[in-house]
C-alpha cells in the first residue's frame, strides 16, 4: 500500500539524511508519487514522524507493563531487560532516525513518553526497596541496552541481542545465561516447535518488517517450518 511505502521511504531518508534535511518532495520522489499525492496521505512531515515513532513507543510501554505484572522481582527484571532490547532491535532504524536529529528526542510528546519509559525500566531493573547502589547499577544497565543497537547496526540481531544481555548480566553480577542445549526441544530432539502467544506476535511483527524466515527462526530457536506455520502464508 502507498501508505506503508511512504512511511518506509521516510524512515530510510530520515535515518540517512536527517529529519530536518528531508523534504516532503524528497519523500514523494523516493516513493514515486507526486507531492500532492503525498499530502493526500499525510498532512505534514510531523505527522509522518509521529506515525513512525508511535509503534516504537507503544511497544516499549507494552513490554514494560507486561514485565511489571510478573511475579518475582527477578522475573520482572529480566522480562523488562529482554523486552527493552527486543523493542530497540525491532525499531533500530527508527531509533537511528531519531538520533540523527537529537532535537527530536526533546520534543513533547515523544520526549515525555521516552523519559517515562526509561524511568520505569530503571525501576523494574533496580527492583523494589532498592538502595542507591542498586539504582545506579540499574541506570547503567538500562543505558547500555540501547546504545549497542545504534552503534552496531550491521551486526546480526540475534548475536547482538545475546551480547547485550550478556553485558547486562555482567553488570548485575549474575551468571551467564544457560547455553542453547538447555532449551526446550522438539519430540525428535531438534528445535522446539512451540511458541508462546507473545512470541508468535513478535514473529509476525518481525516478518512484517522484512526479516527473513531463517533469521526469525534462529532468533526464537525454532524451525523455519514453525515460523511459516504461525505466519499462515
Amino acid at each position: 500500500m502507498t501508505f506503508e511505502r511512504i512511511l518506509e521511504a521516510a524512515r530510510v531518508l530520515f535515518a540517512a539524511r536527517g529529519y530536518r534535511a528531508t523534504s516532503m518532495q524528497a519523500i514523494a520522489d523516493e516513493v514515486g508519487i507526486t507531492k500532492a499525492a503525498l499530502y493526500y496521505h499525510f498532512d505534514s512531515k510531523e505527522e509522518i514522524l509521529r506515525r513512525l515513532t508511535i509503534p516504537l513507543l507503544d511497544e516499549l510501554e507494552a513490554v514494560l507493563a507486561a514485565a511489571e505484572s510478573c511475579g518475582s522481582a527477578e522475573e520482572v527484571r529480566w522480562r523488562a531487560i529482554e523486552g527493552y532490547v527486543d523493542v530497540h532491535l525491532r525499531h533500530r532504524q527508527t531509533l537511528t532516525m531519531l538520533v540523527k536529529d537529537m532535537t527530536l528526542l526533546v520534543q513533547a510528546p515523544i520526549a515525555d513518553r521516552f523519559r517515562t519509559a526509561i524511568a520505569l525500566a530503571n525501576e523494574l531493573v533496580a527492583g523494589p526497596a532498592s538502595g542507591i547502589e542498586q539504582r545506579v547499577r540499574a541506570c547503567q544497565v538500562v543505558a547500555g541496552l540501547a546504545d549497542p543497537v545504534l552503534l552496531f547496526r550491521d551486526a546480526p540481531p540475534e548475536k547482538l541481542r545475546s551480547l547485550i544481555l550478556g553485558g547486562a548480566r555482567a553488570l548485575l553480577g549474575e551468571p551467564a545465561a544457560p547455553r542453547a542445549r538447555g532449551r526446550a526441544r522438539g519430540r525428535n530432539g531438534g528445535r522446539r516447535a512451540l511458541l508462546t502467544e507473545e512470541q508468535i506476535a513478535q514473529v509476525r511483527s518481525l516478518y512484517a518488517e522484512g526479516r527473513s524466515g531463517e533469521e526469525i527462526a534462529a532468533r526464537f530457536d525454532v524451525s523455519r517450518a514453525t515460523v511459516y506455520r504461525h505466519l499462515k502464508i
